[in-house]
């Protein structure tokens, strides 16, 4: 199985570079010259993937992308009534250079637009004026369709079929895991990657 997802990126990195900039800058974080990359497919709507950022990613970005250690990425996939609506506003952040923070309030919030719909509404309730304009700004910009269609390309090439999956890569070797890990086993696979690392 590795070595068929190890293929699979390599079929797959060419195209990488022609994402649109929002693809590969704003929902991307840490050195990317860091030993171990973590992609994370996710969507904003489902309950697993919230619980997923903020018990799991959100200290690992504290721990291993601010040092250096990991390059994670995000990927959006839009499987639920308000995904795609969530997505629209989640690339627009990510244009706006405020994905990390944005994803923080919806995440937390979720329960309520989720019933609603109402996305903007949940992001004001977490976000400063300044933050929503800037949002609102990039809207309507032709790289938010084309960053969701590119997420939605990417999954379907390495057939996530529920969220979250997450893909390790660590020298030329990927790990897809599937669910929800905790921050606890994910940190201890982690370090055994990095005892390994030149």
């Amino acid at each position: 199985m590795r070595t068929a997802f190890r293929l699979c990126v390599l079929l797959v990195l060419p195209a990488l570079a022609a994402l649109p900039a929002v693809a590969q800058q704003g929902k991307r974080f840490g050195a990317l010259d860091a030993p171990i990359t973590v992609e994370v497919f996710s969507d904003m709507q489902c309950p697993a993937c919230a619980t997923y950022h903020l018990e799991t990613l959100r200290p690992l970005m504290k721990d291993y992308v601010a040092t250096g250690k990991v390059f994670l990425i995000f990927r959006l996939t839009v499987n639920h009534r308000h995904s795609y609506r969530a997505a629209r506003y989640m690339n627009a952040a990510a244009l706006a250079g405020l994905f990390e923070k944005a994803s923080e309030v919806l995440f937390e919030k979720q329960k309520l637009w989720s019933e609603t719909g109402d996305v903007e509404a949940a992001l004001a309730a977490g976000l400063t004026e300044v933050e929503m304009a800037r949002i609102r700004e990039q809207l309507d910009a032709q790289e938010i369709e084309q960053a969701i269609e590119a997420d939605r390309a990417l999954a379907r090439t390495f057939q996530v079929r529920s969220t979250p999956t997450t893909f390790i890569r660590h020298r030329g070797e990927t790990t897809p895991v599937v669910g929800v890990v905790s921050y606890a086993i994910l940190r201890r696979y982690l370090d055994r990657l990095l005892e390994g690392s030149p």
